[in-house]
């Protein structure tokens, strides 16, 4: 997850979102930089079954009572996670602004399923970050830095500094 590297400390103290969750590891590596909690959204069975084995083995907790996405945090607590079995588009499209810090969409490529996400964040910024990885030659909507690694790219919507424009490509540092 060599990309988060990017998102440095916003991390620390975070609450992020992982849709097409998969088995849960851009969620996972996010707790493990220090976000207080995650929500992972994914339908997929076989998927499903990987995601809640790996929270499983990390022994994290749901939720405390009466916790949401926007609540305080719990300093000095544990990480908490949520796993919905819900499709991640009209997840996504629900959402209102500002519900999470730090929101990862890694679609299936190709599918148009990414578009589709970063257009519901475009119209309501669910998250102040954004961050989705596709195919390098996947063309998203203005606004997003773009971060090229081997053979998959990282767009990132919310980050201050120099936008990139559509189609343009930076190198970034190769995945671990």
């Amino acid at each position: 997850m060599g990309w988060m590297d990017f998102l440095g400390e916003r991390l620390a103290g975070a609450v992020v979102l992982d849709l097409f969750a998969g088995s849960g590891a851009l969620g996972l590596e996010a707790l493990s930089r220090g976000a207080v909690h995650a929500d992972f959204v994914e339908n997929g069975p076989a998927a499903l079954h990987a995601l809640k084995a790996n929270v499983a083995a990390f022994r994290l907790a749901g939720p405390h009572r009466g916790w949401r996405p926007g609540a305080p945090r719990r300093p000095g607590k544990k990480p908490t996670v949520r796993v919905f079995k819900r499709d991640a588009i009209p997840f996504s499209e629900a959402l209102e602004r500002g519900t999470y810090d730090v929101a990862f969409a890694d679609a299936p490529y190709g599918s148009g399923k990414l578009d589709r996400v970063v257009a519901a964040w475009q119209v309501s910024h669910f998250s102040k970050l954004l961050g989705v990885e596709h195919a390098p030659d996947h063309e998203l909507p203005d606004g997003g830095r773009t971060f090229t690694f081997d053979e998959t790219a990282v767009t990132i919507y919310g980050l201050p500094g120099k936008r990139r424009s559509r189609g343009r490509r930076r190198r970034g540092a190769r995945s671990e």
